[in-house]
């Protein structure tokens, strides 16, 4: 029977439901009896009067912590069927089993007070809709919150102080082991030193991760790796993980904690975000055995924050040079909005496109500016600024390449001593063995015979590649001035395949900071360098135009094409004389072409007649520039619609081009057609081949 006078036969009427929690799963491994105390309550919600079948035990949130509801499933069923008023009673071991939050507790008071639902623990039954009630548990909910906070607040304590010190075990990455004595100490293994050594040296050289990994691959080396026993295993290496080696402080000897912290979106969930390296909490240098300095691992994370290209973000950088035909590739930013420019490669040609606006905002594209022009001036500037410049690198390449290359041999030397000691390993696993004991004989001659492989392969190809290496050759005396003045040689060999497009972006990249576009005019791009140290140049960069009429200087170039032509001159002549007079073609930005002259000559009427041909002038037949006078159209409007088929006629086999009957039903109809009164005329059975010429 019911011991409490706020159960009432309504309360009984209803649910007793039993709420059990644990905060982890290691507590539901190791607070076994916390748990059975939980499902005991059974024995007191029959003592209040709830028969068996009424009691419910919710244990679905068994392992999960009560900071927060979001992720217990258990804690929402509890709610939704007080909600629905099938509950009369809440038993929990403590109320701090309901939840550790006042947002999450709160709302369940209101709901159980509206809903008449009772609330009780070891402590006593508590009505949520009487004032008593409610302040009894609502101090009891904000004490749950206080000791959540002060829990954590002495745990974490406890661990910064810890790590304060730089005692904290923290997971060491490969390379870095703990002895005996808990000291942190390099791995005695020396294939696992020589390998973390090469990374670094290989990356200080080839500058890029990715080329990291190619070169190993190209040696088949292999890396070093954890498997999920904790046992070290070789396998074949990969971007992340020579990235994770590379982005490691404690190969410079720091210990840091708090490299990453937890923010919560607006959605409530909590992800681990990088700190940047200025913001680290806590960082002691000199805390373990250390493979390169700190300098050289700022140096190193420099370059690879520099590799990586940021276009979207709020800072952007060039990134790593790429083998694309756009020598400027990362170094371009939009003159009108300031915005970082992409590459737009289309078939053989490029260009610089500003789209963030659009992919941002879908406003239009900002500027799109044909790369060839700009890479070749801004390329001229930069020869220009380094002629007085001399340089000695052969010399430091050709040690640092041999240094290289013994450091690779040294580490395929030393994995084909690991290979052979595993071999032998396995055999000698495999004579100790009893025979009659077959399937331990059988696994381990098959382990023996996969490590003989695995060294005969690595022996083999060992052995290749010692036939294919070369020692560089000395520089010859004549060479030796040509490098000590490399400055001033540069243009000459840069053209002449020596030099890949990734060496020519990152030699570019060694005086030129950015360059500025903007094509403040249809017909020109002003381009703007910013050299390293703060220094600029302007230059004016003539762009590509559609038309001859988007050029200032047309109506002179026009005149000057019809006086030249009436002086007899032929096309590629007067082509040659506008050139050198820094004229230009509407598509061309240092050079009129001949075709430019003809056309020019053709829409003007300017027909050219060769010698010995008959005069244009034909007795009873006119030509397309005549007609085009009559109809007050020009003559490329005739030889569109004879191309499309509209104006159907031949070419006179002997002069080669186009006459017409001169008569006025001729004319008539070209004016019918003009007006668009028909679709097509046809001349092609009133005018003969030859015959009808005079």
């Amino acid at each position: 029977m019911s011991t409490s006078e706020l159960i009432t036969p309504a309360h009984l009427a209803r649910k007793a439901i039993i709420y059990i929690r644990q905060s982890s799963p290691q507590q539901v491994l190791s607070h076994q009896e916390s748990t059975r105390l939980q499902y005991a309550l059974k024995q007191k919600a029959l003592g209040l009067g709830w028969p068996p079948e009424a009691i419910e035990a919710i244990d679905a949130d068994l392992g999960l912590t009560g900071a927060s509801a979001k992720h217990r499933e258990g804690f929402k069923e509890l709610v939704a069927q007080v909600t629905l008023g099938l509950v009369g009673i809440i038993l929990s071991f403590d109320v701090t089993r309901l939840a550790r939050n006042c947002s999450d507790w709160y709302p369940l008071l209101d709901v159980c007070g509206y809903r008449h639902c009772l609330i009780a623990d070891y402590d006593g039954i508590y009505d949520p809709g009487t004032p008593n009630g409610r302040l009894l548990l609502g101090i009891k909910g904000q004490l749950s919150e206080l000791e959540l906070h002060t829990i954590c607040a002495r745990m974490q304590a406890g661990l910064l102080n810890k790590a304060k010190r730089g005692e904290l075990a923290m997971r060491l990455p490969i390379g870095l082991i703990r002895n005996e004595l808990d000291q942190v100490v390099k791995n005695p293994n020396l294939d696992i030193q020589h390998y973390i050594e090469l990374v670094f040296s290989t990356f200080l050289r080839r500058k890029t991760a990715h080329q990291v990994v190619r070169h190993f691959r190209e040696q088949s080396l292999l890396i070093p790796g954890y498997n999920r026993l904790g046992d070290i295993i070789w396998k074949k290496p990969s971007s992340s993980a020579i990235l994770r080696v590379l982005k490691c402080p404690a190969y410079a000897g720091a210990f840091v904690y708090g490299k990453t912290k937890s923010i919560t979106d607006a959605s409530g969930q909590t992800k681990q975000v990088r700190r940047p390296r200025d913001q680290w909490p806590i960082c002691i240098h000199d805390k373990y055995p250390a493979y390169i300095s700190w300098e050289t691992f700022e140096k190193i994370q420099k370059m690879l924050e520099d590799n990586y290209a940021r276009y979207y973000r709020g800072k952007s950088s060039p990134g790593a040079p790429r083998g694309g035909e756009a020598l400027l590739h990362g170094l371009v930013f939009c003159g009108k909005c300031g915005h970082q420019m992409r590459v737009h490669y289309k078939k053989k040609s490029f260009a610089y496109l500003c789209n963030r606006l659009k992919i941002q905002y879908q406003a239009p594209i900002c500027q799109r500016i044909s790369g060839t022009p700009i890479d070749k001036y801004v390329l001229n500037a930069f020869f220009q600024a380094l002629s007085p410049v001399e340089m000695d690198v052969y010399e430091r390449s050709l040690a640092a390449q041999m240094e290289a290359d013994e450091q690779v041999d040294q580490a395929q030397r030393q994995q084909l001593e690991r290979l052979r000691y595993q071999a032998a390993l396995a055999e000698r696993q495999f004579n100790r063995v009893d025979p009659d004991n077959r399937l331990v004989a059988a696994e381990l001659e098959k382990r023996w015979e996969t490590a003989l492989r695995d060294l005969k392969q690595a022996e083999d190809t060992y052995a290749q590649q010692q036939q294919k290496h070369q020692v560089p050759a000395p520089i010859p005396a004549e060479l030796r001035e040509a490098f000590t003045a490399i400055g001033q040689k540069l243009p000459q060999i840069w053209d002449q395949g020596l030099l890949t497009q990734t060496q020519k972006k990152a030699l570019l990249r060694c005086l030129i900071d950015k360059v500025v576009l903007d094509r403040d005019r249809p017909y020109r791009t002003q381009v703007r360098i910013v050299w390293r140290g703060g220094d600029t140049s302007t230059l004016s960069v003539p762009a590509p135009v559609p038309d001859l009429s988007a050029l200032p200087e047309a109506k002179e170039m026009v005149d000057l094409i019809f006086k030249l032509y009436d002086q007899g001159q032929s096309d590629e002549e007067i082509a040659a004389h506008l050139t050198t007079l820094g004229y230009r073609s509407p598509l061309r930005i240092d050079v009129v072409l001949s075709n430019t002259v003809g056309r020019i000559r053709r829409q003007h009427g300017r027909l050219r007649q060769s010698p010995g041909m008959p005069p244009l002038e034909v007795p009873g037949y006119l030509t397309v520039p005549q007609l085009g006078h009559l109809l007050g159209v020009t003559p490329e409007w005739f030889y569109y619609r004879i191309r499309l088929g509209r104006i159907q006629i031949r070419k006179d086999a002997e002069i080669g081009v186009y006459l017409f009957p001169d008569n006025a039903d001729t004319v008539a109809q070209l004016r019918r057609f003009q007006a668009g009164e028909c679709d097509s005329v046809s001349f092609l059975d009133r005018v003969g081949e030859n015959e009808n010429v005079g």
